[in-house]
């Protein structure tokens, strides 16, 4: 989206309800100095235009079981970029996905609650495409908003 688009208030809105979507409406109000009806507009139109998608909660992986994540970096064998593809989008614990450039076609972020689980989910793979796994030990910087 053109930066030109949406000003300084609506760059607040979006920092503080990415920090925390469930800030009231009174208190996002209060922290841009707007009125609470003012702020309601804002966020409308900010949602009506795209720029905010949707509101999710965090869920802790691991405090639900999923102890361990990986990067798989896959390459598809010839003929079977869509098979692969809605093979990944069929996997619920392939929490994202990439379709890149590059040698590899995706790059998708699993959690998985063993090594023995992840064998099963690369196995399921690996008579349609190669893959390189690499487990994730920690996360340095979790996903986050660029500068807006």
């Amino acid at each position: 989206m053109d930066n030109s688009l949406f000003d300084n208030i609506d760059r607040q809105i979006l920092a503080f309800l990415s920090h925390d979507a469930r800030l009231s409406l009174k208190v996002l109000s209060g922290k841009i100095g707007l009125s609470s009806p003012s702020t309601a507009e804002r966020i409308r139109r900010l949602e009506e235009r795209g720029v905010i998608q949707g509101y999710s909660a965090q869920i802790n992986l691991p405090a639900v079981g999923y102890e361990m994540q990986a990067l798989v970096r896959i390459k598809p064998l010839p003929g079977m970029l869509h098979k692969v593809e809605k093979m990944i989008q069929a996997m619920p614990e392939c929490i994202e996905c990439d379709k890149v450039t590059g040698e590899d076609c995706f790059v998708m972020r699993l959690a998985f609650r063993s090594i023995g689980q992840l064998d099963e989910l690369l196995d399921g793979l690996a008579d349609y495409a190669q893959s390189n796994t690499s487990i994730v030990k920690s996360s340095p910087v979790k996903r986050r908003l660029p500068p807006l």
